[in-house]
């Protein structure tokens, strides 16, 4: 039983893996590409053929043209020349066509498989859940899929190659096998001994040696590799995480640089980049063993047939010719019969790169299915929602700790409300919770029975959130104020004016100026950047968290009035959250989030003022 078990754990894994691949795969080959998919990858599989039937051609040239090498034959010799170019022709023509179409449907399925990942990462705000159950990992059971980008741009890219590189060469060795082992068989003769003084005959024994010999290779060869695919899996985890860090030290470059942070941003890279290195050397060493007896075993393979078959040239059974042909076949069928031995490198990346993709692709999957639940309906106001309600909700943190409990709220056109309270009660989730991105809330109804979020949420159309850090993407800045619409929805008059209302006319004149505006505007030009898109659009409801806190009050108060009448006179409402006291001068209404403590339980309730 000992011996089946790493037998039955290899075939688990094997089974398991190809099911990951068949996922990942078929949506491809039944997309609306599938004619021109399905097309390419029979034309390869032809051309395969193609040249698998070449080399059966020059295997039994083999035989004719050193035949008349040692018959001193010049006629035939150059005869077979000629048969040789064809032959060459033949085949250089298939190469050429067959590496042509792969790298093409390569492209092709690598192309469609990104614009797939991208939409369903995109949609439904997938990207967001990611990185907060990442950052949050272990909280709720539910670990987040880390460096998405890596995945997407590196994981695809290597999948879609390595895919079709190997489904390919696992085809060629299938065929190769199918079509040189009869050859072989019929060329190796019988190989008779005696034993006890019985005599034992093996027909085709020169097929059996390169069984023998094939088999006996994988195993050792798996022996020897079998921690790769683990060690590529970590290692392209870790250089993803060293080359994420580069990034955001890139991107907080003026925040490190004013707390001189350099010298602890060095160390925490460096410390990364050895992980990396020490992961790499271990990867070398396992890499090296294999290297070892792989090229030992490609040595061998080259005189074994010769030495196999030599007694019976020798013997004068066969000619020069014969003998070039077995060595020949038998390095196609051994070839063939050892296709995981030479692509083991190459098996161990794929596998870690599938699971990488497959573990990414089934949370993108899972988080789709609570978007829908909770996300979904929030995103699809109703037009003839004329103000915020919602029934009593319970909001709680991941690990299911309360955080808000029978929050019941309602905000009527013309309503202006504060939401105020201690650092970590709850304010900006309340706001998370209406914008529809936050998945730790259940609503009840009067009878404390529990009702899906699209109906214990009722946002109007219309309805703007300001974040306390905007987000401004890279390009013009017309575009960065137009986000997320596209710049052509307005006018230049439109933008300057929303800018003017937003105090910043300085940059009136560089709306097509390119930048990164997250990274190059200050705190404050950063946040009335954020205003000026809230002008140019227009909202009738306007949910603001700290949108204000990097400006001075005098600036703030211009900022706040204006807001104020264009909410008002668009017959919308605006709701804030903020701790500076100067902003309460600015509504009408106030919620204020107070704690209540009962047992171990530690929550907070709003409580409604004027």
């Amino acid at each position: 039983m000992r011996i089946f078990n790493p037998l039955r754990s290899i075939w688990h894994k094997t089974t398991t893996h190809l099911g990951h691949v068949r996922t990942l795969s078929m949506p491809y080959f039944r997309s609306e590409e599938r004619w021109s998919a399905r097309f390419l990858l029979l034309a390869i599989i032809g051309l395969n053929l193609g040249m698998v039937y070449v080399l059966v051609l020059l295997n039994d040239w083999n035989r004719v043209f050193y035949d008349a090498l040692q018959n001193h034959d010049e006629a035939v010799f150059w005869e077979q020349l000629k048969v040789f170019g064809m032959l060459a022709a033949a085949f250089i023509v298939v190469a050429v066509y067959r590496f042509y179409l792969t790298q093409l449907l390569e492209i092709r399925w690598r192309a469609w498989m990104t614009k797939d990942f991208l939409n369903r990462w995109t949609t439904h705000q997938i990207f967001y859940q990611i990185e907060l159950r990442q950052a949050l990992a272990g909280h709720d059971g539910f670990r987040g899929t880390d460096n998405p980008d890596q995945r997407i741009q590196e994981d695809i890219q290597l999948f879609t190659s390595n895919t079709v590189e190997l489904s390919m060469g696992l085809l060629d060795a299938v065929v190769t096998l199918g079509s040189f082992v009869g050859i072989l068989w019929m060329l190796s003769g019988d190989f008779s001994f005696v034993i006890s003084g019985y005599e034992i005959t093996i027909p085709g024994f020169m097929v059996w040696m390169a069984l023998l010999y094939s088999v006996g290779g994988s195993v050792i060869g798996h022996f020897l590799g079998r921690r790769m695919a683990p060690l590529n899996f970590t290692q392209q985890r870790l250089e993803a995480n060293f080359r994420h860090h580069l990034i955001r030290v890139r991107e907080y470059s003026e925040a490190i640089a004013m707390d001189r942070g350099a010298d602890f941003e060095n160390v925490s890279l460096q410390n990364r980049f050895l992980q990396v290195v020490g992961n790499f050397k271990q990867l070398l060493k396992v890499q090296k063993r294999f290297t070892w007896f792989s090229s030992g075993y490609g040595q061998a393979a080259v005189v074994f047939p010769i030495l196999v078959a030599a007694p019976r040239y020798f013997a004068g059974t066969i000619q020069l010719g014969q003998l070039m042909q077995i060595s020949s076949a038998f390095g196609r069928v051994q070839d063939a019969l050892s296709w995981i031995i030479a692509n083991y490198s190459n098996l161990a990346s794929w596998t870690a790169t599938t699971h990488r993709l497959s573990v990414f692709s089934t949370q993108m999957e899972t988080l789709r299915a609570i978007s829908f639940a909770v996300v979904q309906p929030l995103g699809q106001d109703s037009p003839a929602a004329t103000e915020l309600k919602t029934s009593a909700l319970t909001i709680t943190l991941p690990d299911r700790t309360v955080l808000l409990d029978d929050v019941v709220l309602k905000v009527s056109p013309g309503d202006s409300v504060l939401i105020r309270g201690p650092s970590g009660s709850g304010k900006s989730t309340l706001l998370r919770v209406l914008a529809g991105i936050w998945p730790y809330v259940r609503g009840w109804d009067a009878k404390h029975q529990p009702l899906p979020i699209s109906e214990a949420v009722v946002l109007p159309s219309n309805a703007v959130f300001i974040p306390q850090r905007p987000y401004f993407p890279e390009g013009t800045l017309r575009n960065a104020l137009a986000y997320p619409e596209i710049s052509v929805n307005y006018t230049d008059e439109q933008m300057k004016q929303a800018l003017e209302l937003a105090l910043l006319p300085q940059l009136s004149s560089q709306l097509d100026t390119v930048g990164q505006w997250t990274q190059q505007l200050s705190g404050g030009e950063a946040q009335r950047l954020a205003m000026a898109r809230v002008f140019l659009k227009k909202p009738n409801w306007v949910f603001a968290d700290e949108a204000t806190s990097a400006l001075d009050e005098a600036t703030e108060k211009i900022i706040y009035e204006r807001l104020l009448s264009m909410v008002m006179r668009e017959g919308g409402a605006l709701v804030s959250v903020a701790h500076r006291p100067s902003v309460a001068a600015y509504h009408q209404r106030l919620w204020q989030l107070v704690n209540v403590n009962e047992g171990s339980i530690k929550s907070h309730v709003l409580q409604v003022s004027h």
